[in-house]
């Protein structure tokens, strides 16, 4: 199984994701909470474009 993405929302109803890696561990999330569900998936949507960025 590849890494995956969770989409949750937290005890104050906001909405957040992290990215969960094969290993089961979590490697990355929103760090923040956001009040609207699409908003959160915007968030996921700009990471996994930006996949094959640069590295500096």
């Amino acid at each position: 199984m590849n890494g995956h993405y969770k989409l949750y929302q937290d005890t104050r109803s906001q909405w957040r994701w992290r990215y969960v890696a094969a290993n089961g561990r979590t490697i990355a999330d929103s760090g923040e909470g956001y009040y609207n569900r699409q908003d959160a998936i915007n968030g996921i949507a700009i990471m996994k474009a930006s996949y094959n960025s640069p590295v500096y």
